[in-house]
């Protein structure tokens, strides 16, 4: 959904820029999926939010369907363990899984946190997204991108230069990292140093953006 759309009545929304991640993230286990932890390292895992924004102006529907429908899909078809998998949604009774901004980010920490060479991850949002105008020229198209959790109207939202700090840049050598992103402007949401984009005929033209991370990861968007 457009930002002007999002703002058709007079809202104070915080500045995403104003807040700082934490300096040291947080343990993989203060929001990891209950029950004992494995007795091995999982090579697979995922995190997955479905944001519905009920009784709000900004409602949308099927996105926590959609959510279910991946996890499904994980554990059915790709085999991921069940306790791998961290879903937010408004449905969920756990406070600490409600997809708030502080709960998203802590979600984001614990998807890359101890990975390994050969690990799979999965990061996946339905939910409303939208743009803000940069400033520190590092988009090619003069905007970040931004994800917009349950309270942006009162925490602000997600910027892509932090999604980029806390899942791409850490990744070590080996680990594949999957992103599907159901929003508006979510093309380059991982600020990633290629760009894929598709033609008339379904060519794909790609362009290179100066960016610096370890380029033995694999991000497939």
């Amino acid at each position: 959904m457009p930002w002007d759309a999002l703002q058709c009545r007079p809202t104070l929304v915080a500045d995403p820029r104003s807040a700082s991640p934490p300096s040291q993230p947080p343990a993989p286990s203060s929001h990891a999926p209950p029950g004992a932890p494995p007795h091995m390292h999982v090579r697979k895992r995922a995190v997955i939010f479905g944001i519905l924004y009920r009784y709000s102006r900004h409602e949308f529907k099927g996105c926590i369907n959609d959510a279910k429908c991946m996890r499904y899909l994980l554990v059915n078809r790709f085999k991921f363990p069940e306790d791998s998998i961290l879903m937010l949604t408004e449905e969920e009774t756990d406070p600490y899984r409600l997809p708030k901004k502080h709960n998203l980010r802590m979600a984001l920490y614990w998807l890359v946190q101890g990975c390994q060479p050969g690990d799979s991850l999965l990061f996946h949002y339905a939910g409303h997204g939208s743009r803000l105008r940069n400033y520190n020229g590092d988009e090619v198209d003069g905007y970040d991108e931004i994800l917009c959790p349950l309270d942006f109207e009162a925490q602000g939202m997600i910027v892509d230069d932090e999604i980029n700090a806390t899942i791409v840049r850490p990744l070590p050598h080996g680990v594949e990292l999957h992103e599907i992103i159901d929003t508006c402007h979510s093309g380059t949401v991982l600020d990633l140093p290629f760009l894929c984009r598709m033609n008339r005929f379904a060519a794909a033209e790609h362009a290179y953006v100066p960016l610096t991370f370890n380029r033995d990861s694999l991000l497939i968007c």
